[in-house]
């Protein structure tokens, strides 16, 4: 069965990229990174994708005069590279509605938080001080507006007692990995159906198949 062509969408380090890469390098993992595209030329993550030996693009959004010749160009590499699944990681630029639309349900994001709550920027340090108990991460198919999307996977991350938001984070990132995984698994083996804005999951007999919960944090 032929694998799904994926592209990963960056703007930074990358460290959701060496997830995907590190899954993808199993032969019987369903999906396979075709191309890596950065916005931001010298950007950490394509030096992880060059080392993989995975072919690697760099769209340079100061090069163009408006957002839609940008994501043009993104078109273009994208359709030149037959990639059938889009992974946004990291990936710090707001793409026009006719973009969102043509890759509908064909586009995955993840978000550092449990949507709807807390979108945006900021995340760790509004959740530390709106005082919640419980935080985490979503990947959703992507929507116009931002953070907004049919959620696919969530997982749970206590806030405990003396953090900050630099430890917060590097806890919730630990679940971005496997929360990120399970969703691309899933939609790679033909599991993930969206119907009227619902994430539906074939063989699941309810939501537990696409949370992950790390009690202990």
């Amino acid at each position: 069965m032929a694998r799904l062509r994926v592209a990963v969408l960056i703007s930074g380090r990358g460290s959701n990229l060496q997830a995907l890469i590190d899954a993808c390098a199993d032969p019987a993992f369903p999906a396979e990174i075709e191309l890596v595209i950065s916005n931001v030329p010298g950007a950490p993550g394509l030096a992880r994708a060059e080392r993989a030996g995975i072919r690697t693009d760099i769209i340079d959004h100061k090069k163009f005069p408006d957002r839609a010749s940008f994501d043009a160009a993104l078109n273009l590499a994208l359709d030149g590279a037959g990639i059938e699944l889009v992974c946004l990681a990291g990936f710090m630029r707001l793409l026009t509605d006719g973009f969102v639309e043509r890759w509908r349900d064909r586009m995955i994001n993840i978000h550092p938080s449990l949507l709807p709550a807390f979108k945006g920027i900021n995340v760790h340090e509004r959740v530390l001080a709106a005082g919640v108990r419980l935080t985490g991460c979503t990947v959703h198919f992507v929507r116009p507006a931002m953070d907004q999307g049919p959620i696919i996977v969530q997982a749970a991350v206590p806030v405990l007692p003396g953090d900050d938001a630099a430890r917060l984070a590097e806890r919730v990132l630990a679940q971005e990995h496997k929360a990120y995984l399970l969703a691309l698994r899933l939609i790679a083996e033909g599991r993930v159906q969206v119907r009227d804005e619902r994430v539906e999951i074939n063989g699941a007999s309810g939501p537990a198949i696409a949370a992950l919960m790390n009690p202990t944090g």
